[in-house]
């Protein structure tokens, strides 16, 4: 399976990894007031194998993660708890920090 990944860093050198399902890049959903909006330059990154994902995870940092088969890759992994993730117009949302 293949996500798309996009590192960022911040202006004080914190990295910001955006996580998204590739079907789902591009579009934007909206429900009670939040907003998940994958058509701009913060998810637009690069697909990515699950070993490729996982190399990037091992340094510290914080994630956003998008999309059903993104969800399920960190659930399985232990990395989010599935009670975490919140639903924006039935897309799975989450975030993480990563402690390396």
């Amino acid at each position: 399976m293949k996500m798309i990944v996009k590192t960022h860093k911040t202006h004080d050198g914190r990295r910001v990894i955006a996580v998204c399902d590739s079907e789902i890049l591009g579009k934007k959903f909206e429900d009670k007031g939040m907003q998940l909006d994958l058509s701009c330059s913060f998810y637009k990154g690069d697909e990515k194998t699950d070993e490729e994902l996982l190399e990037e995870l091992k340094r510290p940092g914080s994630v956003n993660i998008v999309g059903e088969k993104s969800i399920k890759f960190f659930v399985e992994r232990g990395l989010i708890d599935k009670n975490s993730v919140i639903r924006i117009k039935n897309v799975p949302h989450a975030q993480c920090v990563l402690m390396g």
